[in-house]
């Protein structure tokens, strides 16, 4: 069957000399991958959300320590507060204790003075008791013991003025003592008040603590926002690095595949005729076809076949079917590893065999595409079954 392929190559090489002129002039000019410049284009979008993440994300972050950092103007507003309130308890219970001190002395003073005006209340009443009883006695001595009229008169003005006395210093011991218990409602008045504002105070003192503790707490929280607010900034910020990383060397791919594409373009192209297969290649075509297009119509699998030869055709790629299927990043298949299971279990379908053929004897129904994906926007060329060839 290789004899008979080899003797139509040779009686047609004219023609297929002629036809792949054809082909170089029909086929859409070969550009870099379409597939990396989608990647490209996504690497881009997804690192302009990154930045977007990023910038949201120290707003955030700023908003935290604003709200952090009014707080800590409220703290340090509390702490006075409780600085002041403490301070005027303590004057207040200053006053408090020199106020029992006074109520304490007064009501000594007052204990002394009704004392002493219950004795002159008792020394008086015995005197009054004592005229009162003596009161003929008294008359008689005084009648009989006078020297003269104005003696007598003169003592009975003393015993006047001596009762006139008693009443004297019994109502101005009341009247001190009136005055003590005066001053001792007044200093209990006193001492009301302030153990009332001392309430007040330690009710104050006690609301200003829990604002104290309260607000220590949001800090508290705050700083933990913040701090996982930073941690997930340092994350984005360490993702759009990498995204950086992959932009670039998505960049430098889409300039290689470029480059390439502008020299598959330019370049030489090798007549089939020329290619000498070695032996596995088309075993290794046809499983690669499998992989690629197993699912496809049969013209969906020639096509695929027709790209690797035209690779090997082309002076900018390897010139074998091994070196073009194995180049590195190009088929999807040999990175995940399922041409290696299809090439153990033999698993190419006979279809995949005739494609493998028909695309080693140098048919092609894509020109001198070198690329092809499954369609995506924007993606022009000539689309078979399931993908795109460009």
């Amino acid at each position: 069957m290789r004899s008979f392929r080899g003797k139509i190559r040779s009686r047609s090489a004219g023609c297929l000399l002629c036809a792949l002129s054809v082909f170089l002039l029909l086929c859409t000019q070969v550009h870099a991958t379409q597939e990396t410049r989608q990647a490209l284009d996504e690497a881009r979008n997804k690192h302009e959300q990154s930045k977007g993440e990023l910038s949201e994300q120290e707003d955030h972050i700023n908003h935290l320590n604003a709200a952090k950092d009014s707080l800590l103007g409220q703290l340090a507003d509390l702490n006075v507060q409780l600085t002041e309130v403490s301070e005027s308890l303590e004057e207040i219970e200053s006053q408090i204790r020199g106020k029992k001190q006074e109520i304490d002395l007064t009501q000594g003073e007052l204990a002394e003075a009704i004392e002493i005006q219950d004795a002159q209340y008792a020394a008086m009443k015995k005197r009054v008791q004592f005229i009162y009883e003596k009161q003929d006695f008294l008359v008689y001595d005084m009648l009989f013991g006078s020297r003269s009229f104005a003696d007598f008169l003169n003592q009975g003005h003393y015993i006047d003025e001596l009762s006139s006395y008693d009443r004297r210093m019994l109502e101005l011991y009341m009247q001190n003592g009136e005055k003590i218990a005066e001053k001792r409602e007044a200093l209990n008045r006193d001492m009301t008040v302030l153990t009332e504002y001392k309430d007040r105070q330690q009710a104050e003192q006690g609301r200003v603590a829990g604002l104290l503790e309260s607000t220590a707490g949001s800090i508290k929280g705050y700083e933990g926002e913040i701090g996982a607010a930073e941690d997930t900034a340092d994350r984005i910020a360490e993702r759009i690095r990498e995204e950086e990383a992959d932009i670039r060397a998505l960049e430098a791919k889409l300039a290689e595949e470029i480059r390439m594409s502008e020299l598959a373009r330019k370049g030489v192209w090798r007549d089939i005729s020329t290619i000498r297969f070695a032996e596995g290649d088309r075993y290794l075509l046809a499983n690669i076809i499998f992989c690629e297009a197993g699912g496809e119509p049969y013209e969906g699998q020639v096509a695929v076949g027709a790209v690797v030869i035209n690779r090997v055709r082309s002076a900018v790629y390897p010139d074998t079917v091994v070196g073009v299927i194995y180049q590195s990043h190009q088929f999807e298949p040999v990175a995940t590893g399922r041409l290696a299971l299809a090439l153990a279990e033999n698993r190419a379908t006979d279809s995949c065999y005739r494609a493998a053929d028909q695309a080693m004897d140098g048919y092609t129904n894509v020109g001198n595409c070198v690329y092809f994906r499954t369609p995506i926007p924007g993606l022009t060329g000539t689309r078979i079954g399931g993908h795109i060839f460009y």
